[in-house]
């Protein structure tokens, strides 16, 4: 367990994933001067309700280590900062907000578990099939020819990270204990998002879906 920086936020930040902050709040520029002086680390965790301005809030207790990549400081004190998802946490413990939001935390690698072969690969393909539709229907979407890492583990965070899924189903992909429960997880969001882009457009659903056969989640 380690004692931590947090940046409670409104999304979920996962793995791999960039993350892109302006930093206003005076307690936020006080994490920032801190962060930057140490190990340029601190914790996201998403606001489940309220606020991050001014406190209050109510926070969720899994999250991920962000990494500053880059800084950039105003003259009136504000931070731009690039940021990079590094790993998953839990959080143990909040303690008191003053100066700034902070944890004790723990590392929270994924279990064991085994990704059937074609698995990732299906999803992979409902991706790249949804983001071509929402591109179609004139929604914003990354392109559909997006990179994606080969390992289904690393991969599929990126997939999350792509998928058009709201805060708690984000979280839900988070917290899942696998990469094999998370796969299958992302799987079933995306089948469910085509189904509705496909009939928002009047479409026949594409072929195979990818829906779970009997048996698997």
């Amino acid at each position: 367990m380690a004692q931590l920086a947090m940046f409670p936020l409104g999304m979920v930040l996962f793995p791999g994933a960039l993350l892109p902050l302006h930093v206003f709040e005076p307690r936020y520029r006080q994490l920032t001067d801190d962060v930057l002086a140490g190990d340029r680390e601190f914790g996201v965790t998403l606001i489940e309700r309220g606020s991050e301005v001014g406190g209050g809030d109510l926070r969720t207790l899994a999250g991920t280590v962000a990494r500053v990549e880059h800084a950039e400081r105003f003259d009136d004190g504000r931070w731009a900062l690039m940021c990079v998802g590094d790993r998953r946490i839990r959080v143990d413990r909040w303690f008191d907000d003053a100066p700034y939001p902070q944890a004790e935390v723990t590392e929270w690698p994924d279990g064991p578990s085994t990704v059937a072969d074609g698995d990732y690969q299906t999803l992979v393909g409902l991706l790249r099939r949804t983001l071509a539709l929402k591109t179609e229907i004139g929604e914003p979407a990354v392109p559909a020819t997006v990179d994606l890492d080969d390992d289904p583990a690393a991969g599929s965070y990126q997939v999350a990270a792509f998928s058009p899924l709201g805060p708690s189903d984000r979280q839900r992909v988070l917290v899942a204990e696998t990469a094999a429960d998370r796969i299958a997880l992302l799987r079933a969001l995306l089948v469910d998002e085509l189904e509705l882009l496909t009939a928002r457009i009047g479409m026949d659903p594409p072929g195979d879906l990818g829906h779970p056969s009997q048996g698997e989640a």
